[in-house]
């Protein structure tokens, strides 16, 4: 029998098995979900020049349920639409994986386009 105490005249006592049901909770807070999912976002997005701001998200957490907004900016020419579906997958797939929270919905907000720099040209300059 395991007992809790350290032997020095303690009163010893049993230990017991909680069920995993009776344990508690963990409350995951809604702007750790929302780093994950801006970390995921950028993941999406891949490598940025350093006049794109990194992707930003904020969370509202219903239960087990996160519900996403993700604010970013794209180079241009690009199709938004995809790239856009693929911030939304990446989005789900992680926040899903590392807090175990369902995500139905993922908003994504394209705040600014940034026109590509053509091959040969730096900053609308030829080189």
């Amino acid at each position: 029998m395991t007992s809790v105490g350290s032997g020095t005249g303690e009163q010893r006592r049993p230990l017991t098995a909680v069920a995993p049901g009776e344990r508690g909770a963990i409350r995951i807070a809604d702007r750790v979900v929302a780093k994950i999912a801006a970390q995921a976002a950028r993941e999406a997005v891949g490598p940025r020049t350093e006049d794109v701001a990194a992707p930003q998200a904020t969370v509202t957490v219903h239960h087990e349920t996160a519900r996403v907004r993700v604010h970013l900016e794209l180079d241009y020419p690009t199709d938004i639409g995809a790239r856009c579906a693929a911030v939304r997958r990446h989005v789900v797939e992680r926040v899903g994986a590392l807090v175990g929270m369902e995500v139905p919905e993922v908003a994504v907000q394209v705040e600014r386009l940034h026109l590509a720099h053509p091959q040969g040209m730096e900053q609308g300059r030829p080189r």
